[in-house]
Parts: structure tokens; sequence; C-alpha cells
């Protein structure tokens, strides 16, 4: 019998997985999909945390603030371990003053942590939890369940264009909530981007570089006449607000004399071609662009609730996607926080036994 079982292999759980290996565990890894690495492989690797922790307080007001010091404290260690087991590094900045981290390569990064995870089931979900085993939750999440998002975020949840596997669907979630635990504060807000809308083909390894990302720059305006004027830098208070939307949809209209401004590594203009390449909804009159999109869902922010050992309840803790309440009233990175939880929950069961 495992030493410890973990529900995901996405980020947060070959995180636990490995740290418990490191420690001499017997682990046994559980992966509804037909690979390792999770969401995490279509993301863009970027794994940051504010400069400052006032700013993570500023940014996630609701947040819980001891998970929030956690991340802030400890993530720039896990950071140095994930380099030490060899993970190539993309990038040393994040590009943004606000925020410190790395990118790193997603696919090293998955494959690095497969490799040192233990046994790993692909294609068998863990359906119940084990008896007398402590069980390490990331299951990453539900939003792809479509009933789950319908329910605590928009009913327009049929809309939404998933940007994450289609099997992050609460299975922690219901097993945590089974055992005892309790909902986090946050399960009405997800984070997420606006996407060139149908007839735009969207894949997933196009699910970062298609990204509409300029809202603070265009005027935002619903197929009701609703507009909005984006606040966050994040952009995630724009993309909420599109959800709730009709057919989670709306119109960026850009003027021309905008298409030169940068945003992160590209120009709006650059943003609004690959739209366009994609096949999206892109028209040009009166001097200025207009870009039909759609709002895609990535991560749910709400989930489980944990303490600072990323206990659930019983033998189970949770870590990645399957905790809640940690960027809840804005946006922080959900990498960084799978990185830090997973660690820290994979020594927290192992000290259970």
């Amino acid at each position: 019998m495992a030493d410890l079982v973990v529900a995901g292999a996405g980020m947060a759980g070959l995180v636990a997985a490995v740290e418990a290996r490191s420690r001499g565990a017997d682990v046994l890894v559980h992966e509804k999909g037909d690979r390792p690495g999770g969401s995490m492989r279509l993301s863009s690797g970027v794994v940051w945390r504010h400069r400052r922790l006032a700013d993570f307080r500023d940014d996630c007001p609701g947040g819980d603030p001891e998970l929030q010091q956690l991340v802030h404290d400890r993530l720039d260690d896990d950071l140095e371990w994930l380099q030490g087991l060899g993970v190539r590094v993309s990038r040393r900045t994040t590009g943004n003053p606000r925020t410190t981290g790395l990118r790193l390569d997603t696919r090293s990064l998955a494959e690095t942590l497969a490799e040192r995870a233990g046994r790993v089931l692909l294609r068998t979900p863990l359906i119940e939890l084990p008896e007398g085993v402590p069980t390490v939750l990331a299951t990453g999440g539900f939003p792809a369940d479509r009933d789950l998002v319908r329910e605590h975020i928009t009913a327009e949840a049929d809309a939404l264009l998933l940007r994450a596997t289609p099997w992050s669907t609460g299975d922690g979630l219901r097993l945590g909530l089974r055992a005892g635990g309790r909902a986090s504060a946050g399960l009405a807000e997800f984070y997420g981007r606006a996407m060139p809308a149908p007839p735009a083909r969207v894949t997933g390894q196009a699910f970062v570089s298609l990204a509409q990302l300029y809202a603070r720059y265009a005027e935002v305006e619903s197929g009701t006449g609703e507009r909005y004027s984006s606040t966050a830098w994040s952009e995630i208070d724009v993309v909420q607000w599109l959800a709730r939307q009709p057919r989670a949809r709306a119109t960026f209209r850009v003027r021309a004399s905008l298409l030169g401004q940068r945003v992160g590594d590209r120009t709006i203009g650059e943003l609004i071609e690959a739209a366009e390449r994609a096949g999206g909804d892109v028209s040009r009159r009166n001097g200025s662009v207009a870009v039909h999109v759609v709002a895609g869902i990535t991560s749910t922010l709400g989930g489980l609730r944990v303490d600072r050992s990323a206990h659930v309840a019983g033998r189970v803790w949770a870590a990645g996607g399957d905790v809640g309440g940690i960027a809840t009233g804005g946006y922080a990175s959900g990498l960084a926080a799978a990185l830090v939880l997973g660690r820290i929950a994979a020594v927290a069961a192992l000290e259970s036994r």
C-alpha cells in the first residue's frame, strides 16, 4: 500500500508526489487525463508573486491572508528547488514591474516532475478516498464542469471557451467536501482571458497567444449595449463581467492610433492580427478596429478551504486548483500557489502517518 495517494498529475499533484518521494515515501498518483502536466502544459509557464505582500493584499482583498503570506514568502525558495531538479528556465523575468518570478519551459517542467513522481496512473481518476492512507487532492478545480460553473459562476456556462484541460471537473472539490471539508470564499470567481469568439479556431496550444489582453485600451460593449471599463491591471475584472453577458460575448473596439501600444511582449495590433489569422470576427472602419470576443475560463478561484498546512479534513490535504480563497477578489499566479502548497501538502500528509 502506498504511503501517499495524490489525485491529479498537474503542477500541484506532481510537485506533491516529487516532494513526498524525496522523503522516501511510496507515492501513487491518479490522473484522469491521458498525460501528466494538466493545464500547466497549456499555460505561459510564468510562475510569479507580487514583489510586495501589500500589493498581493490590494489585488486580492478577499483572499486568505495566511495563505497569501505562505505563497509570498516561500515561492522564491520553491523556484530554486524546481531549478535544482533540472527544470529549464525560459526567462528570468515576468515582464511586469509589480511582480517577480520565472518563465519556465512547460514541457520541461511536466516531464521533469513526472519522471520523479513515482507511479502515475493515467486515465485513472480517484473515485473514492483510500482508507487509512493520507491523500492530496490536486485535480485542477472545476472549470470544465459546466454544471458547477453554471451553479457557482454564470448562467452562460455553456458559452464559455474552456482554456484548460477537459479533465478539471471538480473531482477534488467533491471528494474534499465528502470528507468533511468546507468550501472556500470565491466560488463565483474565476481566472480567464477574453478570446476571439467563434468562428475563430482556438486550440490548446494557442490559449496564450490568442488572448485579447487590451480591454483597458478599448471600448468594451456587450451585444445588449452594456459597456464596461476595465480597472484591474490583470483584466480579470473584464473577463468575469464578459462571462455574465449574453453568450459570454462582447466587442472590443480600439482606435487605430493605439494599435502600436505594447501589451507585454506584443502590440495591440499584433494581438488583433493573431485573432484575425485564427478566423476571428475582426472589422476595420472609421479609424478603429472591432474584435468580437468570448470569455475563456482557465481556472476557478474558489474551492476547498485549507489551513497553513494545506489540510482539508481528516486525512485529506489539497493543493493547486482544488484550493480556493487565495486570490479571492482579484488575480494571482495559480502556478505559484500550486508549487508552494503542493510541497506543503506532501510534507504535512506524510507527517500525519
